[in-house]
């Protein structure tokens, strides 16, 4: 039930719609989105941009190593993680394309180190390969239709290496009609980063430490989104990464600085400061996502969401279907 590929168009993915207070769910398509949001909503929405982060890079040996860039650090110099490397040498000469590199190996995370910042820029940009999950398969395919697909269309700013899934189903047109309806859009900014993906190990959940992925809103979106809350409107959350800046801008004090780093987890028993309802899709077992969501529908009634979902047949993961949450 993994979806290996997007929907034909992305507004006809399906949707579950869960209404927590009276338990219901019904089965829609993505693009009956507009009937369940109201007028006067404010729909936020993650506008980070995927970064096409995955790198090959040959060893002098000549054996080849798989390179995911996590972010940049300074310079030429990357934050990454290296798949296919045994030992632990300090300095690792490698090549990507023509360019030379050097991995560094420093208190258990890898660097991998260019020249000059242009030059890995350069390198990214004419080699680099969008980081696909690893449950998505491109055997014989070059993903080049992954660049555009696993993209939202409102991406603007770059920094990701993971996209923010839930976004993926909206269309420019759908969201046309979103905003013709009277829903004001607000964008934010929350660049996903390993700490999303990094699923949780056994044991207790309450132990599971995020790593910080930077966050960034305007002051104008700011006051909007509290307007709205001071108004008793709702706030609709598109996607976990925006569920994560929001609780961390308005929770506890409701004083969140614009810009940042969180380290948020948000788990089954939490109280929720801002959101009120939740665009996402279905989500990996032991991932922080899930928990998110768990925490924000309850335990019991994700299991049954999920359960008829697997009933009715619906695509899981990053481009699957997507579940309404209200």
């Amino acid at each position: 039930m993994i979806a290996q590929h997007p929907s034909g168009e992305r507004e006809a993915s399906r949707l579950l719609v869960c209404e927590r207070e009276q338990g219901t769910i019904e089965h829609r398509r993505f693009s009956d989105i507009a009937g369940y949001l109201r007028e006067d909503d404010v729909l936020v929405i993650n506008d980070s941009k995927v970064f096409p982060a995955r790198l090959k890079a040959r060893k002098k040996t000549g054996g080849m190593l798989d390179v995911l860039l996590v972010r940049s650090v300074a310079g030429g110099t990357w934050e990454c993680l290296v798949r296919g490397l045994r030992g632990t040498g300090d300095a690792i000469p490698v090549t990507v394309g023509d360019h030379g590199a050097t991995l560094t190996r420093r208190n258990g995370s890898w660097t991998i180190s260019f020249r000059s910042r242009e030059e890995g820029d350069e390198v990214i940009g004419a080699l680099g390969r969008m980081p696909l999950p690893p449950y998505i398969k491109r055997n014989g395919d070059d993903g080049t239709a992954d660049f555009e697909r696993y993209q939202t269309v409102y991406a603007e700013k770059t920094g990701s290496i993971a996209a923010p899934t839930a976004g993926f189903h909206f269309s420019a047109e759908l969201l046309g009609r979103i905003a013709a309806k009277g829903v004001e859009i607000v964008r934010i900014t929350l660049h996903v980063g390993i700490g999303t993906f990094s699923l949780i190990h056994p044991g207790r959940v309450e132990e599971h430490r995020m790593h910080g992925e930077r966050y960034e809103i305007d002051e104008t979106s700011k006051d909007r989104i509290r307007a709205a809350q001071q108004e008793g409107r709702r706030v609709v959350a598109c996607g976990t990464s925006s569920v994560r800046t929001l609780e961390t801008l308005f929770g506890v004090n409701g004083n969140g600085t614009l810009a940042g780093e969180t380290e948020l987890f948000i788990y089954p028993g939490y109280r929720f400061h801002c959101v009120d309802a939740l665009i996402t899709n279905f989500h990996l077992p032991r991932s922080t996502p899930l928990m998110l969501v768990a925490a924000f529908m309850g335990a019991g009634p994700l299991r049954r969401a999920y359960a008829e979902a697997i009933r009715g047949g619906y695509r899981f993961y990053s481009y699957g279907d997507a579940m309404f949450i209200s």
